[in-house]
């Protein structure tokens, strides 16, 4: 290279999902926005970001798999699991004692860097024009951190980062940019999957030194969010799905041209946002509850409409809002027979389910108070991972989809736990307790559950509390606060008109809907059709008769 230029300067190609790949392969001579200027040597650059899966999920592993193994590419894998977290001791030393000079002297982001080159923590590419560019690389990082973190270049998170960077530089940039002639190509970088802090800044790093990148991500989050101010190529997926381990060989498995066919007319018939919805499409989905506030007569108007036709349902991002009910029936109606045909029909409807015994639920005597706090993450809240692969997980068996789902649930109770304390309890003591009780759904519950398409009949838990057959439980109101998270249906009745779930859920989160008339210790009164069902056995009260 002609030694008269000074300058590195990178522009970001223009890219399309036709043409990137092409791009990447070509040597940098050959690209557009090549020149040799006025001392100034400009080189285009590959960045590009492709978010969720095709289709084809095999094929898409597979196709990952062959960027990073092509011969003629040279691209190489970053990920959470792929990086050398290795880091020589006497680099340890320098980089704390580049940060105990700044806490010092408080430093200028150009004499840290240059502090920084003085311990040898910088690259020092045999090629000046990289050397340059490491540094300038490095400051635009530095400047970027002192922008995004609240106490700048005094912020505890410094160390961390600073020391990722520098071990991934020399674990990763460094064998790959030692010798490398910018005329020809510089290091291409694909990261997949998810990311921490450090991981952004060491991107934006390689990005800003010129590198190709090419990052994908099946959730479809982004590794450079409101970091970059160029103009970044993303392409998007159909389908969004969560991160598989990046594959060590290739999947054995193929599609027919039929399938891909049937999948690509099934994702435009039911994509998002269609309204509609095949059987079991959103199975996957994360279930959550939006709690409709409603007269005493729409309670049986709605109830009778399936999830996909309420007010409010909405399905994005892997997530599934259902409109719920969540009432509370206080005395009898004048009219009795409106009363009973009105609970009865509701007791009739698919996927209902009649409690008239109390309580419905044990109380679990186990301690987990250690299962409850070592299911935390780092990020302080309930990981969803932690509890599925506990063994003190009880829904191993149902499908995954499901079991994230009742995760999910459990995580939001626990986090802003609509119920009340005890006298002496604190908010962990109640977490705990709600957490607990979780973990130990009746089988009749579950198998509701199981039976819930979340776009179509939504399940209904009916509770008939006359007071005769037992007191309703704190574990039971425990169980309704969790169903009422995931959009079941949830009608209370109580002829008498006392207090049962009031004095243990928060005011508001159910409706109460007075009747005309208060009767005490009121009978159940069964249909002919119930009647029926009964002494054939088929009766859905899973507790009592």
């Amino acid at each position: 290279m002609n030694p008269s230029y000074n300058q590195l300067q990178i522009h970001t190609l223009s890219l399309s999902y036709e043409n990137w790949l092409g791009l990447m392969k070509k040597p940098i001579s050959e690209r557009p926005e090549f020149s040799l200027e006025n001392g100034i040597f400009t080189i285009g650059q590959v960045l590009g970001k492709f978010f969720g899966v095709p289709l084809d999920v095999d094929e898409y592993y597979n196709q990952l798999f062959d960027y990073v193994n092509s011969p003629d590419l040279h691209l190489h894998l970053l990920s959470e699991d792929s990086l050398d977290k290795s880091i020589n001791n006497h680099h340890f030393q320098s980089i704390q004692k580049v940060l105990n000079i700044n806490n010092e002297q408080k430093l200028s982001i150009n004499r840290f860097t240059a502090f920084l080159d003085g311990e040898q923590l910088l690259l020092k590419p045999v090629n000046t024009l990289l050397y340059r560019k490491i540094r300038e690389a490095m400051i635009s990082t530095l400047e970027l951190f002192s922008i995004k973190e609240p106490s700048g270049l005094k912020s505890p998170e410094l160390r961390r980062v600073l020391v990722d960077i520098v071990k991934w530089n020399i674990n990763h940039l460094e064998p790959v940019v030692k010798d490398a002639d910018p005329e020809k190509e510089l290091a291409k970088f694909l990261w997949f999957g998810d990311f921490k802090k450090s991981h952004q800044y060491f991107i934006y790093y390689l990005a800003k030194l010129g590198c190709d990148i090419v990052i994908f991500h099946p959730e479809g989050k982004d590794i450079l969010e409101d970091m970059m101010a160029e103009q970044i190529f993303v392409h998007h997926f159909q389908n969004k799905r969560p991160v598989e381990p990046f594959p060590t060989e290739k999947r054995s498995r193929k599609t027919t041209v039929a399938y891909r066919a049937s999948k690509e007319i099934e994702t435009i018939l039911n994509q998002e946002g269609s309204g509609l919805y095949k059987p079991w499409q959103l199975r996957d989905y994360t279930p959550s509850s939006i709690t409709l506030k409603t007269t005493y007569d729409e309670l049986f108007i709605l109830s009778k409409a399936i999830a996909m036709i309420r007010p409010d349902f909405a399905v994005g991002n892997g997530q599934v809002k259902i409109p719920s009910l969540f009432a509370k029936i206080q005395g009898v109606s004048r009219n009795k027979k409106e009363y009973w045909d009105r609970l009865q029909a509701l007791c009739q409807l698919e996927n209902s389910l009649l409690i008239r015994q109390f309580p419905f639920t044990m109380t679990t005597s186990n301690d987990f108070r250690f299962h409850y706090r070592n299911a935390h993450g780092s990020d302080g809240l309930l990981s969803y991972d932690k509890m599925l692969k506990a063994h003190y997980w009880t829904y191993a068996n149902l499908p995954n989809g499901l079991q994230l789902g009742i995760a999910h649930a459990i995580k939001r109770i626990c986090e802003k736990p609509n119920f009340k304390l005890l006298p002496t309890e604190s908010m962990e003591e109640l977490r705990i307790f709600l957490f607990s009780q979780s973990m130990q759904m009746p089988k009749d519950i579950i198998q509701l559950l199981e039976k819930f398409d979340y776009s179509q009949e939504i399940p209904k838990l009916i509770l008939y509390n006359n007071e005769l057959h037992g007191m309703l439980s704190r574990s039971d109101a425990a169980l309704l606060l969790l169903l009422n998270q995931f959009g079941v249906d949830i009608m209370v009745y109580n002829p008498s008109g006392h207090n049962d779930v009031e004095n243990y859920l928060v005011d508001g989160l159910f409706d109460t809907h007075w009747l005309e008339e208060v009767i005490f210790e009121q009978e159940f009164k069964e249909s002919s059709k119930l009647k029926k069902g009964f002494f054939q056995g088929i009766l859905k009260n899973f507790k009592g008769d």
